[in-house]
């Protein structure tokens, strides 16, 4: 009985590591793909600064200015004036719905407290 009793506790010791050997790797595995995916997003949000910066380098208003006097012909650019714009008053806004009372209910007469 005794026998069978070391038998049966070292098979478990033996299933137990072999299952901590298991998690330990994938574990490993897990923090490996966690650090390549963390440079992936430090080069990205590097790449990110880079066209933002050199977004902002592109649109700068004097570059954009130069752009459109150069390509005044071409595009048929107009100077943008305040006749261009309308007055608030010719701003059609959608019709309000009005609230339809159905049933009336006439509170004058209660008295409070009763």
């Amino acid at each position: 009985m005794r026998s069978l009793l070391y038998v049966l506790t070292a098979l478990s010791v033996i299933g137990l590591a072999f299952w901590a050997y298991q998690e330990n790797y994938s574990t490993q595995r897990a923090e490996n793909k966690m650090e390549r995916l963390q440079r992936e997003i430090a080069q990205t949000r590097a790449r990110l600064t880079i066209l933002r910066a050199e977004w902002a380098y592109l649109n700068r208003p004097d570059r954009l200015m130069d752009l459109a006097e150069l390509n005044y012909d071409r595009l048929g650019l107009l100077p943008l004036r305040g006749s261009h714009f309308g007055r608030v008053d010719q701003v059609s806004y959608p019709p309000q719905e009005s609230l339809i009372i159905e049933n009336p209910v006439d509170v004058s007469a209660t008295e409070v407290g009763q």
